[in-house]
């Protein structure tokens, strides 16, 4: 009767270690990183080995499509990255001219950044009012055309 409890908790230690095993490389490999135009660039070759993240604004007349890819280039401070993008899905609608982006993927050796995902917003559409400008819409929710009456 030991014989056989033994072989569960071998079983079950196996079975645990796979788990803990698969959660941690997992979590390695879809870990990135956030940096900056020019931190990349000073990365060096370490650059080459990671998931990064990085933003920055769409240089005018810089995007070029070809179905669901793009190829276009980043503006941060001076600096600029060519980026092209392979994805599953098109680039987002906001993602034109002068939109703030996110790209996310793997620098390569080439210099070019190589995004799997893209993030896009239009700086304008979420720009705050300007001071003095006139509110619009209903200001005050609990103030409605019923209870003018």
């Amino acid at each position: 009767m030991k014989k056989s409890s033994l072989k569960f908790v071998i079983a079950g230690a196996i079975i645990i270690a796979a788990v803990a095993w698969l959660a941690i490389s997992g979590a390695h490999d879809s870990k990135s990183y956030y940096v900056t135009i020019t931190e990349l660039q000073a990365m060096g070759s370490g650059a080459y080995s990671k998931n990064l993240r990085v933003a920055g604004n769409v240089a005018p007349g810089s995007i070029s499509r070809s179905g669901p890819n793009a190829t276009f280039t980043l503006l941060e401070q001076g600096k600029t990255l060519r980026v092209n993008y392979v994805g599953a899905e098109p680039p987002p609608d906001t993602f034109k001219d002068d939109a703030q982006a996110l790209a996310i993927g793997t620098y390569g050796r080439d210099g070019t950044f190589h995004a799997t995902q893209l993030q896009a917003k239009c700086a304008s559409k979420y720009a705050p009012a300007q001071p003095g400008a006139a509110p619009t819409g209903n200001t005050n929710p609990l103030k409605t055309t019923a209870s003018l009456r």
